[in-house]
């Protein structure tokens, strides 16, 4: 039976929207506003929709396919889960075994479920849900999403029956029945809730389920975890430390020479994620329980300064002791800062998941050599953090991820279209690019020192930079109240304090990689002359998945060019200032993104894994594009004032 649905409810009230946008959305929406013809002849299968898109993977429509019940019961078949004790501990790699299989096969998978008891039959009415991702298809979903999955062939072993064993003797006690067996590992951290392997046939396209594992739980779900740092003012003598555990009660921050500070203690629920007509993936198939989010601000401490610090209790335990460093303050004389927009996360397993940044490992690890080389006083991340877009799991293994950074140095962010971006929201792009999560979980884990909530701009000043951070996801119109921030806070900087001025967001204003919504006119026109106007030396922003290099542009026209100085290094003198340079690092994560215009103002264009090196001085500002697989630099530039 055809479904029909009309799109048109998921039109929020018009507002003024840009062109180019709305020529997406008119694209998007036309046929079932227009029509409301049934939407599966209109929607090409996503799996060929896809296809060669590393984010959206056959894993990632898994739930888009009907579950049959698997044709044949083998009574022999066990699956079952060895680790190094009974209760799963807070990071450790775990072997699933398979055996008694009597004919191996390609389609046969493993899902890692959580929490257990979530209901992996099928749900036809979530084909209708799914679509507020932004990815439309008529198949149905799985009821629940699982977090991660592999494929049993890979264990090179299991397709070719070497691991073999006897399952029934005969009367004469000679083997009638063999089964076959295979084992693969997946890599398990705290989530707090317990888990479940579950074991499919019929691969991503027709799953059916053999047998699954009982529950298994963590042997604490209480503990402190994922402990990151930001900061709250430019004075750099107060930190604020935020972590995550499944214990609501308030928990303790040691630091420094025997200081002990409480925690304030946070969370958000289902009913705090958005929604449209229908409930989105963050409000339904797609959620997890976040646990409790603790904060404590650390104060009374030196800028540019070694110190250490550990957070916990006595019922739930304490995290490792940790060394970190805080910032130089507004006005002093250097900063070391590492930047980029676009990171995510990918599995440390041979897992797929819904979303999967590859880069993600190798910029992690390149950086944190930076910090213990001592090389780090701030990070910058612009934009698309997690990549969760409500699978809200992922958070976790986020987190996770950054920890060897983020808890060592303080760790800035902006948000970018898949924290915020959702139908009728007050977003600008109304694409439902964060899966309901509409920067809920974003703030909450990464509070900024913004004006307010859900206005997720904000200012800082470290060593001689004033960094202006903005959202493009919300409103920057010239009467909006971010310009008119925007304005006041650049107008305000003291040049002889701080006198490089760092204005960054997600959305960029210029690049060379196509793509209908890579560049927003009507952004470039609104904000470009405010840059100009401010005296901007250096813009970054990410979105675009590459690294990417202006002339002093405004308005498309190179309006100076950078000279060489004595060691061939591209170098742009501010103390004639004539526009701002330009840079996109979207390049720290997500599949990159090839260039496919030849534009005057474009002077380095690089598409591979990496990051932005800053050192600032008053004098001078020097900036390297890092390989994060070479560590070598491949692009340098200077900004000077004589």
């Amino acid at each position: 039976m055809c479904r029909r649905i009309s799109l048109c409810s998921f039109f929020p009230p018009m507002k003024p929207l840009k062109f180019s946008f709305l020529l997406f959305v008119f694209i998007f929406f036309f046929f079932g506003c227009s029509w409301s013809l049934p939407l599966d002849s209109l929607i090409v299968n996503s799996t060929i929709q896809h296809r060669n898109y590393t984010a959206i993977s056959k894993f990632r429509v898994v739930n888009r396919r009907a579950l049959l019940d698997c044709p044949v019961k083998n009574p022999f078949l066990r699956i079952n889960v060895s680790s190094g004790s009974n209760m799963l501990s807070d990071e450790e790699f775990v072997t699933v075994t398979v055996s008694g299989v009597l004919r191996p096969s390609k389609g046969h998978w493993v899902a890692m479920i959580s929490p257990s008891h979530s209901d992996v039959a099928g749900c036809p009415l979530n084909g209708f849900l799914y679509a507020q991702t932004g990815d439309l298809s008529r198949l149905p979903l799985l009821c629940h999403y699982p977090v991660k999955a592999q494929w049993m062939s890979n264990d090179p072993d299991y397709l070719t029956c070497k691991k073999k064993e006897c399952m029934k003797y005969n009367n004469e006690g000679a083997c009638e029945i063999s089964g076959c067996s295979g084992a693969i590992t997946f890599h398990v951290i705290n989530i707090r809730t317990d888990i479940e392997f579950v074991l499919f046939a019929g691969g991503f396209d027709i799953p059916c389920i053999l047998s699954r594992t009982s529950p298994l739980s963590f042997a604490d779900p209480k503990t402190p975890l994922h402990g990151h740092l930001s900061t709250i003012d430019s004075t750099g003598t107060s930190i604020r430390l935020r972590w995550v555990s499944g214990d609501k009660e308030p928990q303790q921050v040691e630091y420094g020479d025997g200081k002990t500070l409480t925690s304030q203690v946070s969370t958000f629920t289902q009913d705090n994620m958005c929604s449209s007509v229908l409930p989105s993936p963050a409000k339904d198939f797609g959620w997890h329980d976040p646990g409790y989010i603790h904060s404590a601000v650390m104060t009374g401490l030196q800028p540019s300064s070694t110190f250490f610090y550990r957070y916990g209790s006595k019922s739930v335990g304490w995290s490792k002791q940790i060394k970190f460093r805080t910032p130089p303050a507004g006005g002093s004389n250097e900063l070391k800062f590492l930047a980029y927009g676009d990171m995510g996360k990918a599995p440390r397993d041979a897992s797929t998941e819904h979303y999967i940044q590859p880069g993600s490992l190798s910029v992690i690890k390149a950086m944190a050599e930076e910090i213990d080389n001592g090389n780090v006083d701030s990070i910058f991340h612009i934009g698309d953090i997690s990549y969760a877009t409500g699978f809200l799991v992922e958070w976790d293994y986020f987190l996770h991820l950054i920890s060897p950074v983020a808890s060592r140095v303080p760790y800035m962010t902006a948000i970018g279209n898949h924290e915020r971006d959702y139908i009728d929201s007050g977003s600008v792009y109304i694409t439902p690019d964060s899966g309901g999560e509409c920067g809920v979980p974003y703030e909450t884990y990464f509070p900024m020192p913004t004006p307010a909530k859900d206005k997720p701009w904000y200012s800082i000043e470290q060593g001689p930079v004033h960094f202006t951070v903005i959202s493009t996801e919300h409103d920057w119109s010239l009467n909006s109240e971010q310009y008119q921030w925007m304005k006041k806070d650049m107008a305000s900087v003291d040049r002889s304090k701080t006198p490089w001025l760092i204005f960054t967001g997600h959305r960029p204003m210029y690049s060379s990689s196509g793509g209908l919504l890579n560049v927003d006119k009507f952004f470039v026109h609104e904000v470009e002359p405010l840059l100009l106007q401010s005296k901007v030396d250096l813009v970054l922003f990410g979105h675009v998945h590459n690294y990417e290099r202006t002339c002093s542009v405004f308005q498309s026209i190179c309006l100076a060019m950078p000279t060489k100085d004595a060691n061939g290094t591209d170098t742009y003198d501010h103390s004639s200032y004539k526009a701002p340079v330009q840079a996109v690092i979207g390049m720290a994560g997500f599949k990159l993104d090839k260039f496919t215009n030849n534009e005057i103002w474009s002077l380095s264009r690089i598409s591979k894994f990496g990051y932005l090196r800053g050192h600032a001085t008053k004098e001078e500002m020097k900036l390297e594009f890092v390989d994060a697989d070479t560590r070598k630099v491949g692009d340098s530039f200077r900004i000077i004032k004589r």
